[in-house]
């Protein structure tokens, strides 16, 4: 499962969150057991996320975290995928598999996402503007996204 996610989701120049706790070695093994079926390089980057709470491994997580709820089949579209690569039409991802990912992107990155906001997180750049704008507080273009701010 090592792959990276491509240009098109690389991350955008944006202000690291402030930490307020410390990431300990109990953090790191939790991690390591949350993201066991994750790429090395997906487990880094939450654990990077952890320590400094700089965004810009926002996409290395969410490409780890969708691509091991994938099918082997299907990881390939993944490679050199853009933002508009598709999570049902395109991988694959049905309803309970979507709960799965925010379950385990919420336990990783310690956030909330409500339910209400699932229908509009239908690409990986969708996913990934939403995280982004949870962590940054700026506006976000969808009436649903806004909801859960």
């Amino acid at each position: 499962m090592e792959s990276s996610p491509s240009a098109s989701l690389a991350p955008r120049v944006l202000p690291t969150l402030t930490v307020t706790r410390n990431f300990t070695a109990e953090d790191e093994a939790q991690l390591r057991v949350e993201l066991k079926r994750c790429s090395a390089s997906t487990f880094e980057a939450a654990c990077q996320f952890r320590q400094t709470g700089n965004i810009e491994h926002l996409p290395v997580i969410i490409f780890g975290v969708v691509e091991c709820y994938v099918e082997p089949a299907r990881r390939l579209r993944m490679k050199g995928a853009s933002e508009d690569l598709r999570l049902t039409e395109d991988l694959g991802i049905d309803s309970l598999t979507m709960m799965e990912i925010v379950m385990l992107a919420e336990e990783i990155l310690q956030v909330t996402i409500d339910n209400e906001v699932l229908p509009e997180l239908r690409t990986m750049g969708k996913i990934r503007d939403f995280l982004e704008t949870k962590f940054t507080g700026r506006p976000i273009a969808t009436a649903a996204c806004r909801l859960a701010s």
